[in-house]
């Protein structure tokens, strides 16, 4: 029910990942009577993989996240957190409030044993590969404890989702000389020397596109804005390229030939594509997906939970951190 375009793309979106993972099945939380017309034209065979529990409310995109989620116990996204807790699902997926969604996973899901605070995660394309970016505004403001821990997260997600050998690891910082960075940054710096982790040391905001590092760390206030900053560049370079384009003659020419270019380009940036970002170290899948998410995106959404499911990736982030 949440998001810009709940729950008819979500429904698109559901429908079109069950056709893609035959061992897929789904369970959509929310208003029944507003889901069900929009599966009727969904082929019986993949209809019978999707279910439906009706819930009676809803958390809206203002709401205080933490008040919502407590008081809203029949809310669609308390019910599908509950469903992970007592095992009845292997994840949750939603487009909706990014507090609630947060709140949810440490309230009702729960913590990994041992784990501080949570992380969200995502995997940025660079410039030959993909930068694993945590955390991106679960936990706005970190201790030195958190950004150890989501380092070691983030090192198992690189290895297991994204298929990369031996991360290396860097803490985000205003410089990557060794004297840079607060109390905060320098004490995770200290800790992550004498962790088992291809720790690399400091990157700096202009690294990352350069793929500096596989894995880069830093506190949810941080990595929100480097996140929400790359999104606008993207949605601006290719704004202006049309603009500039509409005024010239010979460059509406060229643009035929650059088309394809261009497409293939927008694609690999665009987040429609990389779905979702995970919200690590709770004790279940729950994967957030944006706020704009159409059906493609939702379906990438759900590939993303898949996979770390398949990857049995709860576990293994509980075994890396008992290790640390």
């Amino acid at each position: 029910m949440g998001g810009d375009h709940g729950p008819v793309e979500i429904c698109k979106g559901a429908a079109a990942a069950c056709s893609e993972n035959p061992d897929l099945e789904l369970v959509l939380v929310g208003k029944e009577s507003m889901i069900a017309p929009l599966l009727d034209d969904v082929s019986s065979k993949i209809r019978k993989r999707i279910s439906i529990i009706h819930a009676e409310e809803q958390i809206g995109m203002d709401e205080h996240p933490t008040i919502a989620i407590r008081k809203k116990r029949n809310s669609s996204l308390r019910l599908a957190m509950e469903m992970v807790r007592s095992g009845e699902a292997s994840g949750c997926i939603s487009a909706g409030n990014t507090g609630a969604i947060v709140a949810g996973g440490v309230l009702v899901v729960g913590r990994i044993s041992g784990i501080d605070r949570p992380a969200f995660g995502v995997a940025l394309p660079t410039l030959n590969k993909y930068t694993f970016l945590l955390d991106v505004g679960a936990t706005v403001r970190s201790r030195p404890l958190n950004l150890f821990q989501f380092a070691h997260m983030g090192n198992i997600y690189s290895k297991k989702i994204l298929g990369v050998a031996s991360p290396q690891v860097a803490l985000l910082a205003n410089g990557s000389e060794e004297i840079k960075g607060d109390e905060v940054i320098v004490s995770a710096k200290e800790l992550l020397k004498t962790s088992s982790l291809n720790f690399t040391g400091y990157v700096e905001g202009d690294d990352i596109p350069y793929s500096k590092a596989d894995v880069v760390v830093c506190d949810g206030f941080s990595g929100n804005v480097v996140l929400k900053f790359a999104e606008g560049l993207m949605h601006a370079v290719y704004s202006i390229l049309k603009e500039e384009m509409g005024h010239r003659i010979l460059p509406k020419v060229g643009m035929v030939f650059m088309i394809p270019m261009m497409k293939d380009l927008w694609s690999r940036f665009n987040y429609e594509k990389h779905g979702g970002t995970p919200l690590l170290g709770v004790n279940g899948i729950v994967v957030k997906a944006h706020g704009r998410s159409k059906a493609p995106a939702i379906t990438n959404a759900l590939r993303v939970a898949r996979n770390f499911v398949i990857q049995n990736g709860v576990e293994l982030i509980r075994e890396e951190l008992g290790k640390s």
